[in-house]
């Protein structure tokens, strides 16, 4: 498999010439936050008052991770199911946020946004927690320590693995892998 070797921060340039179904691995530092997190930083948004952090060219994770155990920056740190972020995501993107990593289905309004601004959303495995931690080298609290593992950290990957699932174009493999498997066994079946 081929995989695409991204160095972040994630340009909107970059963003863009990534498609639906591609692999890559992420090198760098992102961010996580969860619904809680999100919430916050759009009520700043929404009070006139700064974000604790600038979310251009940036990738948000959506993850809560457990605590580390001994010798590593995390404990288990699988993807949450992304769409509790949804009503968030377009003003974010709006602001420069150029990827987020997550699982499942989006909202119109987020690869509305996507499309308009240049942003990509990312699939990491669920179901892999522990081997996706061992791509994460560094881990700290930014801010919202109140959170607990829903804190928004700062991780620091190298070579993390996920698959474009939405591309800036509008490409979905939410609706292009089945539409393909479903060739593929109809092809077998002649």
């Amino acid at each position: 498999m081929n995989e695409k070797r991204i160095r972040l921060p994630l340009t909107r340039e970059t963003a863009r010439t990534l498609r639906a179904g591609e692999t890559v691995l992420l090198t760098g530092s992102i961010y996580t936050g969860r619904d809680a997190a999100h919430k916050r930083l759009i009520q700043l948004l929404d009070e006139g008052k700064p974000l604790p952090i600038d979310v251009k060219d940036q990738v948000i994770y959506y993850v809560g991770p457990a605590p580390a155990s001994p010798g590593h920056a995390v404990g288990s740190a699988g993807p949450t199911t992304s769409y509790r972020m949804d009503s968030y995501a377009p003003r974010l993107i709006e602001l420069g946020l150029t990827g987020m990593i997550g699982k499942g289905k989006r909202n119109q309004a987020v690869i509305d946004a996507m499309k308009r601004y240049g942003a990509v959303y990312f699939g990491a495995v669920g179901g892999a927690a522990a081997l996706i931690a061992r791509r994460i080298k560094k881990s700290e609290v930014v801010c919202y320590e109140d959170l607990g593992s829903e804190a928004i950290h700062r991780f620091e990957i190298e070579d993390f693995p996920a698959i474009v699932l939405i591309d800036s174009e509008g490409g979905n493999l939410y609706e292009t892998g089945p539409a393909a498997y479903r060739a593929e066994i109809e092809d077998e079946a002649q």
